[in-house]
């Protein structure tokens, strides 16, 4: 656990949602095989006072082919993750964490499709999947529950108020139509409770990845309004993690204006290293909300990555959010 964090095993389970309508408890994990790199992520966050669940699967297969599944089926509790058909277990609170879905998927042999959801929802084939992921992990856990007003969030207070994540070992499958992809490697997961709006976050940079049992990174680079920026994350090392002091990240872009491969210059308080990143397959997201007469848009893209540090090379996930205002992306080229 972090200093100025309280965590405790029940944490892993949902909480009693607080009066905030915008209350939303959520667990993420990504897994990827080792070999063949074939992975993606999964992601459960339930709004109760909403009344919904927000479905998310992405998958990146062979061919540059992405497989995905989304949908916020009516929810009217925050007993339990299980949204239609996507599903989270605690075996063993903090050590073993079951994530799985089975249902229709779409498979997109051209990701870009995803940016007219429209014609993607009309036009994609679709096919029954089953994915098992089994997260186990004796690394620690990263976050919490702040202890005091005081204590400075990842995210910040306004997009979730709890927070706790941790680099884990993943076995399992993925089977899409009739074709089974063996999950034999590494991953990463997180929880997390409280008031979250996906466009409260004006622009920020996040890389995930596990390079073995006890070595990983996640990283992020958050924006203000006001131009002010922020370095949050640690690096783990040896099975202890190491908090960010300072991230550095320079990014490169396509023809779409999406991140194709990034160097991240890490300093904590015992070293300063130098990692590489290369984007092999981006699914370019958006989400959409309603303020008033106002619709706010963010640009959400989740890129799986390769990354390069010390020699060493592992997959991942890096994450591109900004808003989109008079159809201009806000963050780009930072």
């Amino acid at each position: 656990m972090s200093e100025g964090f309280r965590l405790l095993p029940s944490d892993e389970y949902p909480h009693a949602p607080d009066d905030a309508v915008n209350f939303n408890e959520s667990v993420y994990t990504n897994a990827f095989d080792v070999k063949s790199g074939v992975g993606g992520w999964m992601r459960v966050g339930n709004r109760v006072n909403e009344g919904y669940a927000e479905k998310s699967v992405v998958l990146y297969l062979p061919g540059g082919r992405i497989a995905c599944a989304f949908g916020r089926p009516a929810i009217t509790s925050n007993d339990a993750f299980d949204a239609e058909g996507l599903k989270v277990e605690i075996v063993e609170p903090f050590r073993h964490l079951r994530h799985s879905y089975q249902g229709e998927i779409m498979v997109l042999d051209d990701p870009q499709l995803l940016r007219k959801p429209d014609q993607m929802f009309a036009r994609a084939k679709r096919v029954q999947a089953d994915i098992l992921w089994d997260h186990r992990s004796a690394n620690p856990l990263h976050g919490g529950e702040p202890t005091s007003p005081e204590q400075r969030t990842m995210y910040g207070r306004d997009f979730s108020r709890g927070h706790f994540n941790q680099h884990t070992t993943v076995t399992g499958h993925i089977r899409i139509g009739d074709e089974e992809f063996p999950i034999d490697g590494h991953g990463w997961r997180d929880h997390s409770w409280g008031p979250r709006y996906w466009t409260t976050l004006f622009i920020y940079r996040l890389f995930l990845a596990t390079f073995s049992d006890n070595k990983g990174l996640m990283l992020l680079k958050i924006f203000s309004p006001d131009g002010t920026s922020r370095s949050e994350g640690a690096l783990l090392i040896d099975g202890q993690y190491d908090e960010v002091m300072d991230l550095s990240v320079v990014s490169e872009w396509d023809e779409h204006k999406d991140p194709t491969a990034a160097k991240i210059g890490v300093r904590t308080a015992t070293r300063s290293v130098l990692i590489e990143a290369e984007v092999k397959n981006l699914a370019p997201l958006r989400n959409r909300r309603k303020d008033g007469d106002t619709t706010l848009i963010s640009r959400i893209a989740e890129g799986i990555t390769r990354f390069r540090w010390d020699g060493e090379e592992a997959w991942g996930m890096s994450e591109y959010i900004e808003r989109i205002e008079d159809g201009r992306l806000i963050g780009w080229p930072i």
